[in-house]
């Protein structure tokens, strides 16, 4: 049933972009409605924005396409609520086995994520009941970020720091979103069996890498990266839906990199049971941090990170015009994306490495300026508990150990190092690059005309 989902999505979105690039706008609700041949009913509703008047959307789609059934009024009701006169009502069989259990709800919430990610312009109102439960979501985004890729159109993606705000920061908080980073394109060769099978045009693969959450204002803060999660997305001019993982070739990818460019120990995948995105490869990170900086930090935790990386497939075919020849091809590429990255395994791993590295330096400079920051601090911290402790004006003493409420020089020691981390860790730079920290209902977008691979 998901496929069918990334289908009707998929060719959504290729009706959308052809229509952007006639100069026509289309606005409007998706109803997607699908039900359990049972006594009790089950149903999820999904409505994505742009709505499309179709004539052959089932022949396109699938080749056993059924009568629509009957709406339920409740449905129909929430539905124009929302987005006005229903146009287009498409059902399909259910062709797999699946049943519609809240383990199967939680799997397409996973995907409609994924494809919330890189579709930010477009919000998602899902629903599902069984027998058992009743879950609604809506994904929406609050920050998101444009990008212009080379011979696209543009890309919003969703750049919103989900990351709860330390108690130490009070004003301005922390940037309410990431900073995404356009990488180098990679020219991909197509594997001759892809090629039997009408695979042809020009292959490429777009990285796309964000970090968060952003931490650009507070420059001496500690930071750890906890995991790295590679989110395989296909973008063919002009679809942009995420792909349904895992990758084989994804998981085996921590054993062709260099940790130590990276500043990290090592990359442990997740293994494929426990993964929380279907569409997503995730991996845990163990960091190269000495026992003495760890000491040093000790009095703090350090802000846990994570990397999340897009790789975006871009494919041009002069030869490709028709609807169905965009839906064929994009399902060809997903069926031989396995062959396509072996094919490519050499250029895709040294992309890869080269663009985690770009992206990690920040990450390597920052601990670097760690080190010189904790020795500056133990520099600082032994010579005034040596100007106190070797004082023999009782008075001053005293007053030293009144104004930080302590009761002897151990005591004064462990306060005056609380106070200098809290003093130098959340220094707080302004950056114009920076979201605010108050974000209001209106979706904040912000264009970014043009990312480089070593700065944004």
């Amino acid at each position: 049933m998901l496929q069918e989902i990334q289908r009707v999505l998929r060719l959504l979105k290729i009706l959308r972009r052809q229509r952007r690039r006639q100069g026509v706008k289309s606005t409007g609700g998706l109803l997607v409605l699908v039900r359990a041949e049972t006594e009790h009913r089950r149903g999820c509703t999904v409505q994505p924005c742009s709505v499309f008047v179709l004539t052959d959307v089932k022949e396109i789609l699938f080749s056993s396409a059924g009568p629509c059934p009957e709406l339920d009024p409740e449905e129909l009701c929430a539905f124009t609520d929302l987005h006005g006169p229903l146009r287009l009502l498409l059902s399909f069989p259910k062709t797999d086995t699946t049943p519609l259990t809240p383990a199967w709800c939680a799997h397409v919430e996973s995907f409609l994520h994924t494809f919330s990610l890189a579709n930010a312009g477009i919000r998602i109102h899902f629903r599902f009941k069984s027998d058992q439960q009743m879950v609604q979501q809506v994904f929406s985004v609050k920050v998101q970020s444009k990008i212009l890729l080379k011979g696209q159109l543009s890309l919003f993606l969703d750049v919103t720091c989900s990351t709860q705000q330390q108690l130490c920061v009070k004003k301005p908080g922390w940037c309410r979103g990431g900073h995404p980073v356009l990488g180098g394109r990679l020219p991909l060769s197509i594997p001759p069996g892809a090629m039997d099978q009408g695979l042809y045009g020009e292959l490429s693969l777009q990285p796309v890498t964000l970090l968060s959450p952003c931490l650009l204002q507070y420059p001496n803060l500690s930071t750890q990266l906890t995991h790295i999660r590679i989110s395989f997305v296909l973008v063919y001019s002009p679809s942009n839906v995420p792909l349904k993982g895992p990758s084989d070739f994804l998981h085996q990818l921590p054993s062709h990199l260099n940790f130590q460019e990276f500043g990290i120990r090592s990359l442990q995948c997740f293994s494929f049971t426990t993964h929380v995105h279907s569409s997503g490869t995730v991996y845990t990170v163990e960091q190269e941090i000495c026992e003495e900086l760890k000491v040093r930090r000790s009095g703090g935790c350090p802000v846990q990170q994570s990397l999340l990386l897009f790789l975006f497939l871009q494919h041009s075919d002069p030869f490709t015009s028709q609807l169905f020849d965009f839906m064929a091809t994009e399902e060809l590429l997903e069926h031989h994306l396995e062959d396509i990255l072996n094919n490519n395994r050499q250029a895709v791993t040294a992309a890869l490495q080269s663009e985690l590295k770009d992206t990690l330096n920040a990450q390597i400079q920052r601990n670097k300026k760690q080190e010189k920051l904790c020795s500056a601090v133990e520099v600082i911290l032994g010579s005034s508990i040596s100007i106190v402790s070797n004082s023999s004006n009782m008075d001053f003493r005293m007053a030293c150990l009144n104004r930080m409420k302590v009761c002897n020089t151990r005591e004064l020691l462990a306060s005056l190092h609380d106070s200098m981390r809290r003093v130098t860790s959340w220094k707080h730079t302004p950056q114009s690059s920076c979201y605010p920290a108050v974000v209001s209902e209106e979706m904040l977008i912000v264009h970014c005309h043009q990312f480089h691979s070593h700065g944004h």
